[in-house]
């Protein structure tokens, strides 16, 4: 189970891997003076990737400290550098814990997905349903999305096929009544783990953003304690995942990220950057399009498999 994930996250990673990541380990290869030709082609390389402004600058800032402080004394050194710190920037955000987002036993955990249209978060949902329905949990989803009745339609087929309940309404409904419905549902069947799918929203609707806020006040009305939030980002949106993060964070609180369509980018700095300026931890990165393509985050071997050479 262990090593199939890692080779999934493996593969994952592979375009980017091939790409920038693999021209930023060429900087390494041979050994050569640490000069300015090295960090102007170092900075640069780092930005194509997608690993933002600021988070390059502090990697920059950390690497040259070292240099003057003699811990780095040519490229190889720069390159072990440059890794060891690539890891601790995924790690300084406190590291969710896929058990974190289950309740204890006996009661009713509830995880509430969000994301904007298109970044897959239907797809994502019903690899979580897999991941822990897997793992022994007893699970249930919910029909949130009832903006469109193709999102109700597409739940449903996911349950079917990972075998999981789901609690729907009719188009149009009140996203507020289908929650409520499926605690209730959820608490009578005796399950653990509630999974609630909502409206794709635009990130800039206040409105929307709104209707989010009262599903949490529904929650809260049914004393459902243990709540959490994870956030859908398609890492191939680059920056711009950065700009929606941000939202969904002020609007709901955020547990943590699943990065879908990781695969689908040959800039997959962009994690970094996303974890650097939401300070929320990667808890999932989906590998594929199965209900098994989903891997729990390792940040260490995230990075191990970025700038792994054949």
């Amino acid at each position: 189970m262990i090593l199939s994930r890692f080779f999934k996250l493996d593969k994952s990673v592979e375009k980017s891997r091939e790409g920038i990541f693999s021209r930023i380990a060429s900087i390494f290869e041979q050994p050569r003076p640490v000069d300015d030709d090295l960090w102007d082609e170092l900075e640069e390389l780092l930005l194509q990737a997608d690993v933002g402004v600021h988070t390059t600058d502090q990697l920059m800032e950390i690497m040259r400290n070292e240099v003057e402080l003699g811990n780095a004394t040519n490229s190889r050194d720069l390159y072990r550098v440059l890794q060891e710190e690539l890891v601790l920037s995924l790690e300084e955000v406190a590291p969710a814990e896929p058990e974190d987002f289950l309740a204890q036993p006996g009661e009713l955990g509830v995880i509430l997905i969000v994301g904007v249209n298109g970044v897959g978060k239907t797809t994502s949902i019903a690899k979580l349903a897999d991941y822990w329905k897997s793992r022994g949990q007893k699970v249930m989803l919910a029909a949130g999305d009832t903006f469109r009745a193709a999102a109700i339609d597409q739940l449903k087929l996911w349950g079917d096929r990972v075998g999981v309940p789901v609690i729907a309404q009719n188009p149009g409904s009140d996203p507020g009544s289908v929650v409520f419905d499926a605690v209730s549902a959820a608490r009578t069947r005796g399950v653990e783990l509630l999974i609630v799918d909502t409206a794709g929203r635009l990130h800039t609707k206040v409105n929307l953003m709104e209707e989010l806020r009262k599903i949490r006040r529904v929650l809260d009305r049914q004393n459902v304690s243990h709540v959490r939030s994870l956030l859908v980002l398609d890492a191939s949106t680059g920056q711009n995942a950065i700009v929606q993060g941000r939202a969904f964070k002020e609007a709901t609180g955020l547990d943590g990220l699943i990065l879908a369509k990781l695969d689908g980018t040959a800039k997959g700095g962009v994690v970094f950057a996303i974890v650097d300026e939401l300070e929320i931890p990667v808890l999932f990165v989906g590998t594929g399009e199965k209900a098994s393509d989903l891997s729990e985050f390792d940040a260490k071997a995230f990075v191990n498999a970025l700038f792994k050479r054949a």
